[in-house]
């Protein structure tokens, strides 16, 4: 369903909860809600509520909440978790979220998985599902990987190795998605929006070569090309675009940059 609508309102701010409000995005979007005026309620562990164990302390928070945006995340490689997290994390936000009369829906996915058969994408496929099958209306809004991305990958095996995938990916400013969600939460629900991506393709590898250069760090990369359909839909541009979009404008580089003169 996907039939209803939540405007901007001018005034009194909008009371949305930020599901994941304390992580990469989920910080950002607080940020952006805070400063247009709104008042976000984030919703995570270290704030007293789980959205996985039963949803524990969801009804209490979601009083007044008009929309909620969901930039949850779980870190596994497995389809099996993966799906278990967001299917459960999906499902009790939408139970609580009819109860307290949610009008508006909010996801975060990511470009490409239905395309690329990664564990962690069927997760996010069954995200997306439990959303649609829900009464609430609903905005999906499918980004690409965060400049941030290429650490996660090296960080993931410390060591003096750095595995990494060999494939596209159009990197985008996570500051950029969550200024995207937030304009998607204050408009009309629209169901699946337009694809967000950055404004240059990017071969992961080279990415992590130009990280661990601005790190200082001596490890060997070893750049591995997954295997099957999986591995050639990485390397064939399955995780990039394939329509028209709204594009960020900060580039690798840039936040490179800028992450070299924070640590340094």
């Amino acid at each position: 369903m996907n039939d209803g609508s939540v405007s901007a309102k001018k005034g009194p701010g909008m009371r949305v909860a930020v599901a994941g409000g304390t992580g990469l995005v989920g910080r950002y979007v607080v940020e952006e809600l805070t400063a247009a005026g709104h008042d976000p309620v984030v919703l995570a562990r270290s704030r007293g509520v789980d959205l996985f164990a039963g949803g524990a302390g969801l009804d209490a928070v979601l009083e007044g909440v008009e929309a909620v945006v969901d930039v949850s995340n779980v870190t596994t490689t497995s389809a099996k978790k993966a799906v278990a997290f967001f299917d459960t994390v999906g499902r009790n936000l939408l139970d609580a979220g009819v109860r307290a009369g949610v009008r508006h829906h909010v996801v975060l996915s990511i470009v490409g998985i239905d395309r690329v058969g990664l564990g962690y994408y069927q997760g996010k496929l069954r995200q997306e599902e439990v959303l649609k099958e829900g009464s609430t209306p609903w905005t999906v809004l499918r980004a690409t990987q965060f400049h941030e991305f290429a650490g996660q990958i090296l960080d993931r095996v410390p060591g003096p190795f750095a595995v990494v995938p060999r494939m596209q990916t159009q990197p985008v400013a996570a500051r950029e998605v969550a200024q995207h969600l937030v304009q998607l939460t204050l408009a009309p629900a629209q169901g699946m929006a337009p694809d967000l991506a950055g404004p240059r393709v990017e071969q992961l590898v080279d990415m992590a070569r130009r990280l661990l250069r601005a790190r200082n760090q001596r490890r060997l990369l070893l750049p591995v090309k997954m295997p099957g359909a999986t591995g050639a839909a990485m390397t064939g541009g399955g995780q990039l675009p394939n329509g028209p979009g709204p594009r960020g404008t900060r580039t690798f580089d840039e936040w490179l940059t800028q992450y070299v003169t924070q640590e340094g």
